[in-house]
């Protein structure tokens, strides 16, 4: 697509918003996106699906919001303000201000974001060495879901927040941590040259998390689609060109490096610089032995190269080990500004010609002035973030609206361009993108006019012939839950979840490190707390989030496949996590009542959001009639087989269709 051609593509024009559309059946709508929907049905000759039941309708709306199942007293609460006369917008509105305002909302919107930018506590290189702060990022995300910061400044910040002014230090030092979205992109092996591959990987993620586009794609020649040359990817090339990032630390240069201090000007200067001075000094002389050593031949001059290389490791290993007490953040500088020159066919041996830093020509193409002395992020922000930018509010509205109905009204969420999908309502995208700027970029906001929608609050249903993909949007789509969502309910309803915030990992001190392409980091740290803060590695997954489709922390995942495999069943009958949590909900249940009727009800409320049906009780209560014989007959002691027969039936519920599915 040529830049003229662009001129008429849907997705680099200006933000619209279109009036509502009249509609023949002018009693459905509640709020003015139900009409975009309706009309396109009712073009279509299709009417909506009936309104789903208050019971479905709360858990739906809790796990959206916050990614956990609503509590018997929550769920019974909302269904009887529902049943007042007239009461049921009211009720859903009041739902929705209590889980926006829980902590938990951030726990479970963070995590979206988080699939997105690839976040990771490791490297991704080949010895995939630790990031121990990277978890200052992903707690950053998270305040900021919670906070409902707005999202220009979001933007703004993990792309330049060091060099936007603050307030405060507090205000100064989020604003550092955010930038930790930017080195967090994947390291590729130990060798420097290949740092390359670190700056592609960050243009890459820039253009398709804020604005759908795979500017990668121009990397060694034009896009081959849409309108971006090469001369588009080497101007953002060159920005990020000119920015410090932090080091994690390889096989062969095994320390970090170049971190920023969370400290105060004065109180760095006092207590960090010295420190810091001398390690880059060291760092400095490794440097200069290592690339001596790679050009010389084996012999003694080598390995007296190689011996003086080791020593000096060493003493760095010591001085570590009495390192000033100071806080850092994984984060960016300001570089040495330069432009960057074209790696032909992208080899960056071969270099063409200079580019000047600047932006896409489709949407502008505004370059930096000569004169400008920094590397451009800020400029950079400032031209993603502008009401102005016809992609960035479209794309982030088009997030939002997946994650609440399974599939956005454009269904590649990482491409807006010419090989990615149409819209399925345009006018209904640019209204709630232009929303979403009027209300000062409110995430929350904009929650909380999707669910206040008749549309979200359909029932679900197969889809029919005239519609099989629910693309005009007649139904609720099923969802199945996420890997999180799975775990943390699980550990909900069996009472083992700890609802508090994590911190950092407990890695190895860093002079300890001794991770190779051979002998690379592996690491999984139990933790009750929500799966949000499990580890994340990049050469393997956490394994019951790999087991249930978790978000793959290389790559930019706009929306995780689904799969259904033995696995995941085997995993909810077998797997030790699977026990620990049937053996605590059992022991809950039990306490919870003196009958099995009412343990049972309990059980079912807690799992499944609703009291048992007759012909459900009846089978519970056989099943567990038959088992103390079953248990004695595996020598179970008879002390134990109470639990143990109420934890077999409690997995069964776990392992259940209507567990794992969100209606």
């Amino acid at each position: 697509m040529t830049l003229t051609d662009a001129k008429s593509f849907w997705s680099f024009q200006p933000v619209q918003r279109p009036a509502p559309p009249k509609v023949k059946d002018a009693q459905w709508p509640t709020t003015e996106i139900d009409r975009f929907i309706l009309a396109k049905l009712e073009a279509n000759k299709l009417k909506p699906a009936p309104d789903a039941d208050p019971r479905t309708l709360i858990r739906r709306l809790t796990f959206d919001l916050t990614g956990l199942p609503p509590t018997p007293e929550e769920a019974e609460a909302f269904v009887r303000e529902c049943s007042s006369i007239g009461n049921r917008q009211s009720a859903i509105a009041k739902a929705a201000d209590r889980l926006l305002a829980s902590p938990h909302y951030g726990e479970r919107w963070g995590r979206h974001w988080l699939d997105v930018v690839r976040y990771a506590d490791t490297s991704g290189c080949n010895s995939d060495v630790p990031i121990p702060d990277a978890w200052r990022y992903r707690n950053y995300v998270i305040e900021s879901f919670n906070r409902d910061k707005p999202y220009d400044q979001f933007l703004r910040e993990q792309l330049a927040g060091d060099l936007l002014p603050a307030t405060s230090e507090a205000q100064r030092r989020e604003q550092i941590i955010a930038t930790g979205y930017l080195p967090l992109s994947r390291r590729f092996s130990s060798v420097a040259e290949e740092f390359h591959l670190t700056l592609d990987d960050t243009v890459d993620n820039v253009g398709k998390t804020f604005l759908g586009l795979s500017v990668s794609c121009a990397r060694c020649h034009d896009h081959k689609f849409d309108p971006l040359s090469v001369g588009d990817y080497y101007g953002l090339y060159g920005i990020f060109q000119s920015t410090r990032y932090a080091f994690p630390g390889t096989e062969i240069q095994r320390h970090r490096r170049d971190l920023t201090a969370l400290l105060a000007p004065e109180e760095h200067a006092r207590v960090a610089k010295a420190y810091e001075e001398k390690i880059a000094m060291m760092d400095a002389e490794m440097d200069r032995l290592y690339a001596h050593k790679i050009t010389l031949d084996t012999g003694k001059e080598k390995n007296a190269v190689d011996a003086a290389f080791k020593k000096l490791q060493r003493e760095r290993d010591a001085l570590l080990t009495n390192r000033p007490p100071y806080e850092t953040a994984y984060a960016v500088s300001e570089g040495k500004p330069e432009n960057a020159r074209i790696q032909l066919k992208g080899d960056p041996a071969k270099l063409g010609s200079e580019v000047p830093r600047g932006f896409l020509a489709v949407l502008g193409g505004q370059k930096l002035s000569a004169a400008e002395k920094g590397s451009g992020r800020r400029e950079l922000a400032d031209w993603i973030a502008s009401p102005k930018n016809p992609l960035t509010a479209r794309v982030m509205v088009n997030r939002i609206w997946q994650h609440h109905f399974g599939a956005g009204l454009i269904r590649t969420p990482n491409d807006f361009g010419v090989r990615g999908e149409k819209p399925t309502h345009p006018g209904l995208l640019d209204w709630l993108a232009d929303e979403f700027v009027r209300s000062g970029w409110s995430v929350k906001a904009l929650h909380k006019q999707i669910v206040l929608s008749r549309v979200y609050q359909l029932a679900s249903g197969s889809g029919t012939e005239h519609d099989p993909d629910n693309k005009l949007i007649s139904h609720f789509n099923r969802r199945r839950l996420t890997a999180e969502e799975t775990r943390d309910a699980m550990l909900a309803m069996s009472g083992l979840l700890d609802r508090t915030p994590d911190g950092p990992h407990p890695f190895k001190p860093e002079a300890e490190w001794r991770y190779t392409q051979h002998n690379p980091f592996i690491g999984d740290f139990e933790t009750r707390r929500r799966s949000v803060y499990l580890m994340q590695q990049r050469i393997r997954q956490q394994p019951m989030l790999g087991v249930f489709d978790g978000a793959d922390c290389n790559m930019p995942v706009g929306q995780r496949t689904v799969s259904t495999t033995p696995m995941q069943a085997l995993f909810l009958l077998n797997n030790k996590f699977t026990h620990e949590a049937g053996d605590a909900f059992a022991a809950r249940v039990l306490a919870g009542g003196k009958t099995s009727e009412t343990r049972l009800t309990l059980a079912s409320q807690l799992a499944l959001g609703r009291p048992p049906k007759p012909e459900e009780l009846r089978f519970a209560k056989d099943y567990l009639a038959a088992m103390p014989a079953k248990l004695a007959a595996a020598n179970i002691p008879e002390a134990k087989r109470e639990q143990a027969a109420w934890a077999s039936y409690l997995r069964t519920l776990m392992s259940g269709n209507e567990f794992v599915f969100v209606d």
